[in-house]
């Protein structure tokens, strides 16, 4: 059975078993090593932490396929590593338009995944996607891709941000 709720200018549609919800997300960023991985696994550590972590199914993925099968960039994991989030080995993938199907959320981080995601997508009829930020006070802001700025504690505190909204509104 599907439920859905409008959040802002955004349907989101969740898969309701028995009395539990399991929402599925997606986190997506450019190449899969740095934001969307670390989204992944601090929104895991909180629903765990919150006793909550059977209402997600959680995973992460890319728009480009520079880094397909790499693990996460040392920068992130050692964010991460700081912060007392667990994580595990990661191999980067590249989203799929079958992946529409598969999950109730698919988050970016930036305008430009959002750009690419609706390229791979096609479309979005059910309006799953969006952006982490929208969830908060920030909504159509980006996330900076510590890639480029070497700046993963920022990064990091603005995923704990949208994470902590989006357990929030779910």
């Amino acid at each position: 059975m599907k439920k859905c709720r409008i959040l802002r200018k955004y349907a989101f549609c969740v898969t309701l078993k028995g009395e539990n919800r399991m929402v599925k997300i997606l986190f997506v960023c450019h190449g899969n090593i740095c934001r969307s991985p670390m989204a992944e696994f601090i929104m895991k550590d909180m629903a765990l932490k919150a006793g909550r972590e059977d209402d997600f199914h959680i995973e992460s993925a890319a728009v480009s396929t520079e880094e397909l099968g790499n693990d996460m960039h040392r920068g992130a994991k050692k964010q991460l590593d700081l912060m007392g989030v667990p994580y595990r080995r990661h191999a980067a993938r590249q989203m799929v338009k079958a992946d529409y199907g598969r999950f109730d959320l698919i988050i970016v981080m930036d305008n430009y995944n959002l750009t690419l995601a609706k390229r791979i997508l096609g479309s979005d009829p059910d309006g799953k996607l969006c952006m982490l930020l929208d969830f908060t006070d920030r909504k159509g802001s980006s996330i900076a891709d510590p890639w480029y700025t070497g700046n993963f504690e920022e990064t990091y505190h603005d995923i704990v941000e949208g994470c902590q909204a989006l357990l929030e509104k779910y």
